[in-house]
């Protein structure tokens, strides 16, 4: 418990963090790093060079400070935090290094306005906040062991099959190295793939969504090729899975985890709304529905450049023909001659609230979407508009966790 002193000292920094939280975490990231390298091979590097991750723990520095008074509020956040610590193989023992690294930036960052007081109520609350996260993750590890077919840490699976669905995303189709059973999950769930790429010092460990149903012998992520642009580079990791991995490949592989999951029991329709690789949950989520032979109307709307970039057309298509509850609908914002001879899509452009309203379901939907953030944010807004409760929309970000409703309230 902390000392309502403690609190209150905590809640006066907030609106300094809310100025120099991001200069804070960036120099803590350099700090800690340049004295623990061997953290680089569980930390993505790439979010650290686009500074994803550095907000990210801005952010959740932030709500910790604002909500230091009521740290039960912010515990969805924690909790979707610690199944990506669980997939990660995160350790208590590394909660006390990144302490050290962050007390140790907010006195570099702030210097004489860092003051012992606030330096001490920081460490206490920290260590409070590093206890709900070492507790709950112990919880997660220890039932992602003990389930059937589970494990702790990492495990050895073999490439079985490796077939394309786009001109972009490949599908890998992931068996255990030792034949033996595998974990159940729940559709929306990801695994973390560990692997060292040549010429690379580092251990990379990145995480994909499952995009199949449960059930199979089998967990199937579906990886897109990322294409540098001039602000960024090729991606190491989708490049080294689309180029060098075979059938016959060994990768390491944690337990499924995850928040972003589909409720199976609830009798509502349901909506899935997805944008270029996004779709790889919603593909999940969809052949679970179908593979449960319920009768609960299921609407997949998919927006993609245009056809040659579109993975899954064909199977999700299938499925729309062969049950009469399932309905697919497509958005193309570049669509090509062929697309648009063929009629392959029913939107031309950007999804907006006028087209969903025209395709979504008149009663209450639960609606789970996946995409990049300017399509998450945007039908978020969309989907508002249209009356959507807010309890009522799942979604997920690939990548360090961010606030979809503040980024759709900033683009006002």
């Amino acid at each position: 418990m902390l000392s309502n002193h403690t609190i209150n000292v905590i809640k006066s920094t907030v609106p300094v963090l809310e100025v120099h939280g991001e200069a804070i975490t960036r120099h803590f990231y350099q700090t800690m790093f340049a004295a623990h390298p061997e953290l680089l091979n569980v930390f993505n590097h790439a979010n650290q060079k686009q500074g994803r991750q550095q907000a990210a723990l801005a952010n959740m520095v932030y709500a910790a400070a604002k909500h230091i008074d009521n740290l039960p509020s912010i515990l969805p956040a924690v909790r979707q935090v610690a199944h990506k610590h669980r997939s990660l193989g995160i350790t208590p023992e590394q909660y006390g290094i990144v302490g050290k690294f962050l007390l140790q930036a907010i006195k570099d960052v702030l210097g004489d306005a860092a003051t012992d007081e606030i330096l001490s109520a920081w460490a206490d609350a920290y260590g409070v906040i590093a206890d709900a996260f070492i507790g709950i993750e112990r919880e997660m590890y220890a039932e992602a062991a003990s389930q059937p077919g589970g494990w702790q840490g990492f495990r050895s699976f073999r490439v079985a099959k490796k077939v394309p669905e786009s001109d972009l995303i490949t599908s890998f189709y992931l068996v255990p190295e030792d034949g033996s059973a595998i974990a159940a999950f729940v559709p929306g769930q990801y695994i973390s793939v560990k692997l060292t790429p040549p010429g690379q010092s580092n251990t990379h460990i990145r995480q994909y969504s499952l995009s199949d149903a449960p059930g199979k012998p089998y967990y199937r992520i579906s990886v897109k090729r990322e294409q540098g642009t001039s602000e960024r580079p090729d991606g190491v990791i989708s490049n080294h899975l689309h180029d060098d991995l075979d059938e016959g490949s060994l990768v390491e592989v944690s337990a499924p985890a995850g928040d972003f999951t589909l409720d199976l029991a609830d009798p509502r329709p349901v909506v899935l709304l997805s944008a270029g690789v996004g779709l790889t949950p919603m593909v999940s989520m969809l052949n679970a529905l179908v593979q449960a032979d319920g009768n609960a109307s299921v609407t997949f709307v998919h927006a993609a450049r245009h056809g040659q970039l579109h993975a899954f057309r064909e199977h999700v298509d299938t499925l729309a023909d062969t049950h009469a509850n399932v309905q697919a609908h497509y958005c193309y914002t570049q669509p090509s001659s062929t697309d648009k001879e063929q009629l392959r899509f029913q939107k031309e452009g950007h999804l907006d609230a006028a087209w969903l309203k025209s395709i979504l379901p008149e009663s209450d939907a639960s609606v789970y979407m996946c995409g990049p953030v300017s399509f998450m944010r945007d039908t978020y807004q969309a989907l508002r508009e249209l009356g959507v409760a807010e309890d009522r929309i799942h979604y997920e970000f690939f990548g360090p966790k961010a606030s979809l409703v503040s980024a759709a309230a900033e683009s006002r």
